[in-house]
């Protein structure tokens, strides 16, 4: 889980999209003394906070979530996840694969 996963209840969470960038931000925005006059560091304190959260305690996996949803998860995840553009890097799925199997001490083609 990421930093949206550690959100709570209440939390004062800020979205701004830029259409023409086609670019956007998320961020958790600490609202207390410490914070009120300058808008910059009440999301650096929201990043700091989300940081030292642990996820949320009722964050899971769906228990039903299909085999080949999952694996399309995995494979997102071992190339780099959303931020790594949502393309399989297959170099990289390939040198994880390889490293596990060194791991467990299997070799390929062996499952």
């Amino acid at each position: 889980g990421g930093p949206i996963g550690r959100l709570r209840d209440g939390d004062i969470v800020e979205i701004a999209i830029d259409r023409d960038k086609l670019a956007g931000d998320v961020n958790v925005v600490v609202d207390d003394e410490s914070t009120e006059q300058e808008p910059t560091a009440a999301i650096a304190a929201g990043t700091r906070l989300l940081a030292e959260r642990s996820p949320h305690p009722k964050l899971a996996a769906d228990a039903e979530l299909h085999d080949d949803s999952r694996l399309w998860a995995a494979l997102q995840d071992a190339s780099g996840g959303t931020w790594g553009g949502c393309v399989y890097d297959v170099k990289q799925i390939v040198r994880l694969l390889d490293a596990g199997r060194q791991a467990l001490g299997e070799k390929s083609g062996q499952g």
